[in-house]
């Protein structure tokens, strides 16, 4: 069906909704599209149907080094080949430790060609001493065979650790390495003595591709066990509901990180199954990072758009006032995707009207669910909707299985053949993921947008692991009223954390944002500021005015000096808050925050 809004082939939402007592199954009605046996199925029919187009390309000076499926396919083939020589196999782990590359993406491929697993880390692990200890966990529990940098002097430190003694190290760039290292290129030679399509042959879709670890918000990181299945059926799963990513193939211009399942399989993988083309940005939504983003995407723009919020809040900004950057990436625009968090409505209203300007119709844009466990993909929005902060509707393959409360908030679970099996090397947390029906319990939680019409989707309303009880036994939904106290905080804060339990009433620890901050008046670590109190004091009384309850109203905040602490374990790779990590470690804050005579105290 050719939408009119957006011009593109696209499949309507249609879901059966089956209700019990207790529960509500949704399922898509739509049909699963063909899922191929392993990545190596597609890499093969690009490199035979479009073997001169690019499909990997990053900077290089100042233009780009570009690879052709065929090269890919070759480089490949030369990896797959030396790792098996080497007698490598599914219990053999490769540690990815440097962050998005094309040489990254080559040893990724390859290792899967061969059966082999790779675990890409965030770099910060390796090149942050304080982080150290997320490197070590890791190294400790999936003992490496093989771990790949990309440039050994840069990561010395890391790669000398004595948890990574008999590890073969592996290097794109060798020189300054204080360690006996191997050359990336030496595995691009191969090994003539192996027989790579016999070796490829063993590769099936049980086959363990990758081990994923999470975030690690509540607890130390956790492997997700990712196989060749999961990441095949969520490609079809999604080609199955946007049909036009069959009809010319994809490009994009991305920065998220591969160690993250987002960047690392749903974008990567999306562009291996469509035969499209991956232009690494060097550049990230930072203030050092962004003018190379914009620089990258207006040397190679693409033709469907994926971030963060606060990267496509970065890019509207700059587009308001950058007609050229505006022009080269509305103008070929097929879908514009974020996840992570909800977009802001006036983010999504400008982004509109930069597509309006430039061509005339909008690109698709949508947003998604899916953990780490869930390879993504799981619930996805595939038809315009006009607004943010909509999830969508389960993709063909998944079903959804929604427990309600009494405000019709919904605890989500999910199953499905791209949804995780196992946790690496963890039987216990395994046995805690999963119901007595087989379902992943997800820990978060959605509300229909229209409970009369399922079709209309889902929308995420925080995590029922982040709710807790006040003095009075009235339950708060922490992750929704956080996202509320976000919202009306705009500008003023990075972040915040909600707080309570056990309390009479709701406390908000915020974390501000430096420019808003006037001069040093910190005290023991809380923040004395007649402005930034002034303000965030207005903005959550106009919050309160909204609230029905003690449950939803925030009557107290204190604002914090020091930013949430990587060492201390206090904020994820992903740059998530370790909520409880914060309150632990700031018990003495929380007092204060009850404390009605502390001079820190905002009392609303």
């Amino acid at each position: 069906m050719i939408d009119q809004t957006t011009g593109l082939n696209l499949v309507p939402h249609a879901v059966e909704a089956t209700k019990s007592a207790d529960h509500i199954i949704l399922k898509s009605r739509h049909p699963l599209d063909a899922v191929v046996e392993n990545t190596g199925v597609w890499l093969h029919k690009w490199a035979h149907e479009a073997p001169d187009r690019v499909f990997l390309a990053e900077r290089s000076g100042d233009g780009w080094r570009e690879l052709t499926y065929a090269q890919v396919l070759a480089a490949v083939r030369g990896i797959a080949s030396s790792l098996a020589a080497r007698g490598m196999g599914p219990d053999t782990p490769i540690v990815i430790m440097s962050g998005n590359s094309v040489d990254h993406a080559l040893l990724s491929l390859g290792a899967q060609y061969a059966g082999v697993p790779t675990s890409p880390l965030a770099e910060q692990y390796s090149l942050i001493t304080e982080a150290h200890g997320r490197l070590i966990y890791v190294l400790d529990k999936i003992k490496p065979a093989m771990a790949f940098v990309d440039d050994a002097a840069r990561y010395a430190t890391a790669i000398g650790l004595p948890n990574l003694d008999g590890v073969e190290i592996v290097a794109s760039q060798t020189d300054g390495a204080l360690r006996d290292v191997t050359a990336f290129s030496d595995l691009l030679k191969g090994d003539a003595s192996v027989d790579v399509d016999a070796v490829h042959a063993k590769v099936t879709p049980d086959t363990l591709a990758k081990i994923l670890f999470t975030s690690g918000s509540s607890s130390d990181p956790k492997g997700v066990l990712t196989t060749q299945k999961m990441m095949c059926v969520n490609q079809a799963q999604m080609a199955s509901v946007l049909p036009f990513l069959k009809e010319r193939p994809p490009v994009i211009n991305d920065w998220l990180p591969w160690n993250h399942v987002f960047g690392g399989s749903h974008n990567v993988n999306m562009m291996l199954a469509h035969g499209g083309t991956f232009y690494i940005d060097d550049g990230k939504p930072t203030k050092k990072g962004f003018a190379r983003t914009v620089e990258n995407i207006m040397s190679r723009p693409g033709t469907l758009a994926f971030n963060v919020p606060v990267g496509f809040a970065m890019l509207a900004a700059e587009m308001d006032t950058n007609t050229e950057l505006r022009k080269a990436y509305m103008s070929d625009l097929d879908m514009l995707f974020y996840a992570g968090a909800s977009l802001p409505q006036d983010v999504w209203t400008s982004l509109e009207r930069a597509a309006m300007q430039e061509r005339g119709r909008l690109p698709l844009m949508i947003s998604s669910w899916g953990m780490t466990e869930t390879a993504p993909a799981t619930v996805m929005l595939h038809e315009p909707i006009g607004r943010s902060g909509v999830i969508g509707v389960p993709l063909p393959g998944t079903e959804i299985k929604l427990l309600p409360d009494d405000e019709m908030r919904c605890e989500l679970r999910v199953k499905g053949h791209n949804i995780m099996k196992s946790y690496y090397g963890d039987p216990v947390k395994t046995a805690e993921a999963f119901d007595d029906d087989g379902f992943l319990i997800t820990g978060d939680a959605v509300k229909f947008v229209d409970v009369n019409d399922v079709d209309r989707g889902l929308v995420f309303d925080g995590r029922v692991s982040e709710d807790f009880k006040l003095l009075t036994g009235t339950w708060v939904q922490a992750g929704k009223l956080r996202l509320d106290a976000l919202d009306v905080l705009q500008g003023l804060v990075q972040d915040v954390v909600i707080c309570g339990h056990d309390r009479d009433q709701i406390g908000l620890l915020i974390f501000p944002r430096p420019t808003q901050v006037h001069g040093d008046n910190s005290s023991n670590g809380a923040v004395i500021d007649a402005q930034l109190h002034a303000q965030i004091d207005e903005r959550l009384r106009a919050l309160a005015s909204t609230s029905s309850g003690s449950a939803k109203r925030i009557s107290r905040a204190i604002i914090l000096s020091e930013a949430p602490s990587l060492k201390d374990h206090e904020i994820t790779d992903k740059g998530s808050l370790n909520v409880r990590k914060i309150i632990t470690r700031r018990a003495d804050l929380i007092e204060r925050l009850y404390d009605n005579e502390d001079p820190a105290l905002i009392r609303i």
